[in-house]
């Protein structure tokens, strides 16, 4: 059952190159604002100020560390295509909770305009979980820890009979 489970979790198709150029961004934007959230790197506040900032919309400290260990973890995992569908189900979560919670009452658009007292609408949030969704379908396609993880050898491949079926397809097929 656990076999099986694991192999749910990694699975991808390992020819599937579309999702490398869809990883890198998303990993990238998400590891530097975990890295905010969570040590301050990258012109952040750290882990207090964040928990405060997320006590004044009503989140727990104990959800607040959850959140931004997701975004941290969940962009290391997409970055190197490991776990890379709970990695980016979880990035999707949490753009899901900033919607509701920050981005909604702004409208749809970002505010390029920095004006005071208007925040930034949907429009990000939705573009990142979408593309994080995206993964969670796919997963993490080539170039991927997941692909090499479950990916059978050519030996391995023979004894479970695949290419045997594949030869009498292609027979079929020529």
């Amino acid at each position: 059952m656990m076999r099986g489970l694991t192999r749910a979790l990694l699975a991808t198709r390992e020819e599937n190159k579309a999702t490398l150029p869809l990883r890198i961004p998303l990993a990238m934007i998400f590891v530097a604002h975990g890295a905010q959230k969570l040590f301050g790197w990258f012109g952040g506040h750290g882990l207090d100020a964040t928990i405060e900032g997320f006590e004044s919309l009503g989140i727990s400290p104990g959800l607040t560390k959850l959140a931004a260990t997701t975004e941290f973890l969940g962009g290391l995992g997409v970055l190197t295509g490991f776990l890379t569908r709970p990695a980016a189900l979880g990035i999707a979560t949490v753009m899901a909770v900033a919607t509701a919670k920050v981005h909604w009452q702004h409208g749809f658009f970002v505010n390029w305009g920095n004006q005071p007292g208007r925040g930034h609408g949907i429009e990000a949030t939705m573009a990142l979980a979408g593309m994080a969704l995206s993964l969670v379908i796919s997963g993490g396609g080539a170039l991927s820890v997941d692909a090499a993880l479950t990916h059978a050898k050519p030996e391995e491949k023979e004894e479970s009979g695949e290419s045997t079926a594949k030869r009498g397809q292609e027979t079929l097929c020529a």
